[in-house]
């Protein structure tokens, strides 16, 4: 892949991940995404355009408001770093259009859903929907072909999980089964290696959170399984089919 569509490619993550602070902060809330424009949260001043460069104007201005100095968090320059070099990754690892169309959409819903589920313990419909009907229409249109196993892989992520939610309630919610499926729409057969490295990974920290706090006090914290989910989702992304043929040859 080109170097310049690379860098373009984190360039417009930078600037898609600054929206998306907006998505993981509003939305949840019930806010409009459009409207007010973005603003201090200490002030009210809204943030001009100059001011409100991807991590760049957070670097220069010291991560506090021009206006009244208020701390603004490091969390979101981060979010934007992040979305860029994940964009990045994407159209570095990807020749196929189908795969990197696919990628781009991925990272595009699992960093909000990640932000809010970490916060709010919550993965909203407005995300999930909106994210399987993409994925679907990317697939119709780029590929045709890749229709059957999306609908197959999506069928059977969501059906696992939501009879696990349905055996452990407390453990997994509904918001969990939907993005299930919504992995397996975006990543078809690969999307096996990622739910299983998601699972490993929430039982790594739950362990690592009853070890710390003790048996008692550790089970009764709740720990969001989206984050997890996004980890393998993305995992998979990358090596998941390799993963998946692997297993394959090998049984």
């Amino acid at each position: 892949m080109a170097a310049a569509a690379v860098v373009l490619a984190f360039v417009g993550g930078l600037i898609i991940g600054s929206f998306l602070n907006v998505v993981a902060y509003r939305l949840p809330r019930k806010e409009s995404l459009a409207r007010p424009s973005s603003r201090c949260p200490g002030c009210g001043t809204p943030i001009k355009p100059y001011d409100n460069v991807p991590v760049v104007s957070w670097l220069l201005l010291r991560g506090r408001c021009r206006h009244c100095a208020t701390g603004i968090s490091a969390s979101y320059p981060v979010v934007e770093l992040c979305t860029g070099l994940l964009y990045a990754a994407v159209v570095l690892a990807k020749d196929d259009t189908r795969d990197i169309v696919l990628g781009l959409l991925l990272v595009t819903v699992l960093v909000p859903v990640t932000l809010i589920d970490l916060e709010h313990r919550i993965i909203p419909n407005r995300i999930t929907l909106p994210a399987a009907v993409a994925a679907l229409l990317a697939g119709v249109i780029l590929d045709p072909g890749f229709v059957p196993e999306q609908l197959i892989a999506g069928a059977a992520a969501f059906g696992f999980f939501f009879l696990a939610a349905l055996a452990y309630p407390r453990g997994m919610g509904m918001g969990d089964v939907k993005l299930a499926g919504v992995l397996g729409l975006y990543l078809g057969r690969a999307v096996g290696p990622g739910l299983f490295i998601a699972l490993i990974a929430g039982v790594v920290v739950g362990i690592a959170v009853i070890a710390r706090k003790g048996a008692k006090e550790g089970r009764k914290t709740a720990v969001p399984f989206g984050p997890f989910l996004a980890l393998g989702g993305m995992i998979a992304f990358f090596v998941g089919k390799s993963l998946a043929d692997d297993y394959a040859n090998h049984f």
